[in-house]
């Protein structure tokens, strides 16, 4: 690993020093500068030439923000003498903009795919994207890590669960919640979930297909935003007399104000990885994405 530098960007500072420190690495200090009027600069005071540099950066809120950093760490790493670049972007933004929805609308995310190539990517490391198909727009290699286990083996070693049931707040998110299930050992549910295209508006089907009466929940999504299915969600489950409700998600896109309203809601615990920081970023992703990123280093 002697050739290999690790550049935690301004928005995955912690994961990205976990990652170095996994790899045996020292991580190469990225600063960065934001000016009055929203501009940001990235300064890297470090010789690249020749090295393979591994850039990691999620993209979540300010999405734009965070994604031109990312581009400028890309930018300065080819410019520097940089023998590979391999961006990690453990949470992708725009992977919900996969499709055209309604007319007049663009595909955001091939958009972001050319733009990695552009900064000739060749290699590229996410986490839990939210669609396969946006995978589909990356015409070089893309692993797309599960988090799966992580996250059902912190639910097992850290809440007391009474026959757990693994929820999905909708039916895309089934067999993400059968594989946790598996892990665990435990049933699993998946809600119908139907959001208006135009307003935006999320209405829930309440008739469940198992009794739940006094049984503990995981609410189980790769994201949590606004936190208004979960909410949603949560309305039905106590309807249905269950016991604990506790939420687990890969991506915690929510700010803190969210959260705790979440939390006040009746919900035991709130967890998620640290792809983003928030306060319940309690599972680290670092040792999981080292092993991936080794396996790839080790096949040039």
């Amino acid at each position: 690993m002697k050739d290999v530098v690790v550049l935690p960007g301004p928005s995955s500072i912690e994961l990205g020093n976990s990652i170095a420190s996994c790899l045996n690495v020292d991580p190469v200090e990225v600063e960065l500068r934001t000016f009055s009027d929203g501009e940001s600069k990235i300064r890297i005071n470090e010789n690249l030439l020749d090295k393979k540099c591994i850039v990691v950066q999620s993209t979540y809120p300010p999405v734009d923000s965070h994604f031109l950093q990312t581009l400028m760490m890309l930018s300065y790493c080819n410019d520097s003498g940089a023998s590979e670049v391999i961006p990690i972007i453990p949470y992708m933004g725009y992977a919900r903009q996969d499709r055209v929805f309604l007319d007049g609308e663009f595909v955001t995310m091939s958009m972001i795919a050319k733009l990695f190539e552009y900064f000739r990517t060749r290699k590229l490391i996410t986490v839990d994207i939210h669609s396969t198909r946006a995978l589909s727009y990356f015409n070089y290699d893309i692993f797309n890590i599960s988090s799966m286990s992580l996250l059902a083996k912190y639910a097992i070693n850290n809440f007391n669960l009474t026959e757990p049931i693994i929820v999905s707040p909708d039916l895309g998110g089934v067999p993400r919640a059968k594989e946790f299930a598996g892990i665990m050992n435990a049933s699993f549910l998946g809600l119908r979930k139907n959001r208006d295209r135009f307003t935006g508006n999320i209405t829930m089907d309440e008739k469940l297909d198992i009794t739940i009466t006094n049984r503990d929940i995981v609410i189980l999504d790769d994201m949590v935003s606004s936190g208004g299915t979960i909410l949603k969600t949560m309305d039905i489950l106590k309807n249905n007399n269950c016991g604990k409700v506790f939420v687990i998600c890969v991506h915690a896109l929510s700010d803190e104000k969210s959260i705790n309203l979440l939390k006040s809601s009746g919900i035991n615990e709130i967890v998620s990885t640290n792809s983003i920081p928030r306060s319940c970023s309690k599972i680290d992703l670092g040792s999981e994405i080292a092993k991936t990123l080794s396996s790839i280093l080790s096949r040039d």
